[in-house]
């Protein structure tokens, strides 16, 4: 991506006018970087990397920030310096942090001032981390770098560190359904070169996704500054007015979001939404009435992307492809992708079954190195086919977030009502899903208020994992499925409670 980035900063006006990163904060604060700023400015991130961090190729850092400017100034000095870089969700606990940084063996990490506390308060459980880098303007704290103190004492004098497509690039935390996030490494060719383009470079791309998770490197980073597009992004969490008047004033023609932030901008109905052309989603299924409601108002097809944290885009509707609704569309280039039972035989074209990714003779680009440090986790998704399941499996998708059931289980145990837990995905209007735990109760707890009882675990699983994770359903039972070996039968609770909706 680098030659694309230095090549639109060269363009002497062969590109329109438009920036490569246009930032707002929603309290007045703006930035706009033009491609040659951006080359310039991530050539002095570079620097900050390697001489002020001390960090070599193939070196890790977290990079545990908002949609803020920086975020892209330091990954982009990543891939110049070889620094493989791990970005994270500004919604993680102190434990969650504690286990990427042990896991990850990162010897770096950046952060702002709100999370640095919780850094240091766990800093020296983590042998491996030997700088903290701070994102602050006009603030110190004892113990850590300051990021734009050393970028403007830093030189733009850097040659970019030569790598191989298959070196690593940038590693994903992901959830998994039995056990603790596995570490999905990706190399310099699988998201660098292995994402699809966009349409034009006059568009100004708006994609609304969490920094922690890959979908924001689909929209906000890779494929639109490959074709010399803006990035736009703003800085709220979450959407509200100021979200709403972007569409107004910033003139976005390409948003991409999830099917909860589609559910949620159809209730603005008086908001003008005329300079979009084109409407993207992804990270969970889109339902036709979002779909159809969507169109009435803005007059826009939205077209759906399928893909995971393993790959990129698998699955979509391109842009000169009429949409089928309730489709999400043909396979995409350069992937050959099937449907398969569980013992790997094509399936004919109405089965319902697992995707599966055709990986021999010829291994495509676009899809993940590895499982870091778990060769047989990626031994068993390397058999021929590599099976990515949607909702045959347990991870939940809601409003976008991937969580998976082992953690919220674990949060649930540390509790001393929880004598036993089960969780899975139950169906929610707005977010599309959400996490339910169904809980049997120690005898202690059993004449406990229900209610009181409710409230009390959903709050500390909040504090004991990211609260994003916790479960806003949870019902008392007094057993739960299982296996002839005593395995939770999750599908079994899980298909009950789809049916009941």
């Amino acid at each position: 991506m680098l030659n694309y980035i230095d090549l639109w900063s060269e363009s002497d006006g062969k590109r329109p006018s438009n920036p490569a990163l246009w930032w707002v904060s929603g309290k007045g604060e703006e930035v706009r970087w033009s491609f040659e700023e951006l080359a310039f400015l991530s050539k002095k991130s570079a620097n900050v990397l390697s001489k002020a961090c001390n960090l070599q190729k193939g070196d890790r850092i977290i990079i545990l920030l908002p949609r803020v400017p920086e975020w892209w100034l330091i990954s982009v000095g990543c891939i110049r310096a070889g620094v493989t870089f791990i970005p994270a969700t500004t919604l993680l606990t102190a434990k969650d942090i504690s286990y990427r940084l042990q896991k990850s063996r990162a010897k770096c990490i950046v952060t702002n001032d709100a999370l640095a506390p919780l850094i240091d308060s766990l800093a020296s459980d983590c042998q491996f981390l030997k700088t903290r880098m701070l994102v602050s303007k006009g603030s110190s704290r004892e113990g850590w770098l300051n990021f734009h103190d050393l970028l403007k004492a830093a030189g733009d004098d850097h040659q970019p560190v030569k790598t191989r497509s298959e070196d690593p690039m940038i590693i994903y935390f992901t959830s998994g359904t039995t056990g603790y996030p596995k570490m999905v490494e990706h190399s310099c060719s699988s998201l660098g070169i292995g994402l699809a383009k966009l349409d034009t470079a006059s568009d100004l791309m708006w994609g609304f996704s969490d920094t922690g998770w890959i979908k924001f490197a689909f929209s906000n980073f890779y494929p639109t500054w490959m074709l010399g597009a803006c990035v736009f992004q703003h800085g709220m969490l979450c959407v509200c007015f100021s979200l709403l008047d972007s569409f107004q004033s910033i003139q976005v023609t390409i948003f991409c979001g999830t099917p909860t932030i589609f559910r949620m901008l159809r209730a603005a109905r008086h908001t003008s939404f005329k300079s979009l052309r084109r409407c993207l989603s992804g990270g969970e299924p889109t339902n036709l009435e979002v779909i159809e409601q969507w169109k009435a108002h803005t007059g826009i097809v939205i077209r759906e992307g399928y893909g995971q944290t393993e790959t990129t885009i698998l699955c979509s509707t391109p842009k000169d492809m009429k949409v089928k609704p309730g489709f999400i569309g043909p396979s995409s280039h350069p992937f050959d992708v099937q449907i398969i039972d569980e013992h790997c035989n094509h399936l004919p074209p109405g089965e319902e079954g697992d995707i599966a990714v055709k990986i021999k003779p010829k291994r495509p680009l676009g899809l993940f190195s590895g499982y870091l440090d778990d060769p047989e986790k990626t031994a068993s998704t390397e058999h021929g086919y590599i099976r990515f399941v949607a909702r045959a499996d347990d991870v939940i998708l809601s409003a976008g977030y991937r969580i998976g059931p082992y953690e919220v289980e674990h949060a649930l145990m540390e509790h001393p009502a929880v004598a036993e837990s089960a969780v899975v995905s139950s169906p929610d209007p707005v977010r599309g899903e959400v996490v339910k735990a169904f809980i049997i109760l120690s005898p202690a707890y059993e004449s406990r208020e229900k209610d009181q009882l409710i409230c009390e675990l959903q709050d500390h699983v909040k504090k004991t994992t990211a609260p994003y994770k916790y479960p806003r359903k949870i019902e008392f039972v007094q057993d739960l499925p299982k296996t002839i070996s005593g395995k939770i039968q999750r599908k079994q609770l899980r298909k009950k409670e789809w049916e009941k909706a």
